[in-house]
């Protein structure tokens, strides 16, 4: 007799967007720990004593570990796969939240501080890796772009906590604690994505994980020009946005003589916009193709923006619309581009490295703007540093064009045929 063989149904499209909003709920806790920072920036000026190269330092401290973490991460999420990864990653986002609103010291607060960014940048990590195991050739820039609106809602009720969390604000510890809920709203989604990705494996025919190699780390530099030029844009493109958004609502304040709570939400516009348009950014790159055409066209509108709010009386809505723009487009054609153009047996490798750089220039940028605001008595020696992060995005999204362009190109300016 002829052994019967069932055949698994593939997972529903339902159930494939349920997973990606389980795990974005879990990136929002992430995101609004990161940016619990900025609104106090005021708070611990006045009732700690913080310098801003204190408050950068609190800021800048979070990249450090994952110069090295994140790229030793990747590795492990491509070993031990993504559900333990996952979850032990989001567990030291959360502790690191306990430990930052538990003291008031600035070495404990920074200790914290890097606690969370040891586990953060690798959770981000991981759920990238995650979007591409359950949608790679399935509308990937839609769902990476889905991920990133739902992610930076986390950022946008931070950044707006002064509005609606007023009554907190009295004191600095009040909104740290409200940081320590968003960790375990994180914790929670992570254990339910848990839970389905374990039934999907038993219910549904997956795509089998890629057999992860064993990791040389002399081939980690094998990957190709188009990767690094994505890697270089990344590095450029985030030590200009978010470096910015730690001084902020400090920089509307004191500059541009709004409210804190005013500030907050010009500094959230950023995110907003981002919200809103960054999956129908990603939906129309997956459309057109063109992805480092447009990464191009969203460096390019970054550079004058700075220089628009430092210099000029203009309202304070068109430089953040603009910056808005460009925050919505490159990150919803940048991410998934890695997963286009590296081996998916590489991809949490891959991730893992360009993240690693990409916390170079944001520790690295926040102790420089820190240092540049309290040195100059003022903000524009900063502003120019970020205008000038813009020219060598619009140059290394060229660069990437240029590549793509070429006989070894990997499709990233094909669109859906």
């Amino acid at each position: 007799m002829e052994e019967k063989i069932t055949v698994k149904p593939e997972p529903s499209p339902v159930y494939r967007w349920i997973i990606l909003v389980v795990i974005s709920l879990a990136m929002f806790g992430n995101y609004y720990i990161y940016d619990s920072i900025s609104p106090l920036a005021d708070l611990l000026v006045k009732q700690l004593k913080f310098t801003d190269a204190n408050i950068g330092l609190l800021q800048g401290i979070y990249s450090v570990p994952n110069v090295f973490m994140v790229l030793i991460g990747g590795i492990i999420i491509d070993k031990i796969g993504t559900r333990i990864s996952t979850f032990i990653f989001t567990l030291l986002c959360l502790t690191g939240a306990v430990i930052t609103a538990s003291f008031s010291d600035l070495t404990m607060m920074a200790v914290g501080r890097l606690i969370f960014g040891l586990g953060a940048e690798s959770m981000i990590v991981a759920i990238t890796t995650v979007i591409g195991r359950w949608f790679k050739g399935k509308q990937l820039s839609f769902a990476f772009g889905l991920n990133l609106t739902l992610a930076r809602l986390g950022s946008f009720a931070a950044l707006n906590s002064p509005t609606w969390a007023r009554a907190f604000y009295h004191d600095y510890k009040y909104p740290l604690m409200i940081a320590v809920i968003a960790g375990i709203i994180a914790a929670v989604m992570i254990i339910v994505y848990w839970g389905m990705d374990v039934y999907a494996e038993k219910r549904y025919s997956l795509r089998p994980v890629a057999k992860q190699d064993d990791v040389n780390f002399k081939q980690i530099f094998s990957f190709s020009r188009s990767y690094w030029f994505v890697v270089l844009l990344c590095v450029t493109f985030y030590s200009g946005i978010f470096p910015f958004q730690t001084f902020a609502v400090k920089f509307f304040m004191e500059t541009h003589g709004t409210t804190r709570e005013m500030g907050g939400f010009l500094s959230s516009l950023l995110t907003l916009s981002a919200m809103i348009l960054t999956p129908l950014f990603g939906l129309f790159a997956d459309y057109i193709g063109k992805r480092s055409l447009l990464m191009m066209i969203g460096s390019l509108i970054l550079i004058p923006v700075y220089l628009l709010m430092a210099y000029t009386g203009l309202t304070l809505y068109i430089p953040m619309a603009m910056m808005g723009l460009a925050f919505s487009l490159i990150p919803a054609v940048m991410w998934p581009s890695v997963a286009i153009i590296v081996d998916e047996s590489k991809l949490g490798t891959a991730y893992g490295l360009m993240t690693m750089i990409q916390n170079i220039g944001l520790a690295s940028f926040n102790f420089i703007i820190g240092w540049a605001n309290d040195y100059s008595g003022g903000y524009n020696l900063g502003m120019w540093i970020f205008s000038t992060l813009g020219f060598f995005g619009v140059t290394f999204a060229f660069l990437l064009r240029r590549s793509e362009m070429s006989a070894s190109g990997h499709g990233l300016e094909q669109g859906m045929r």
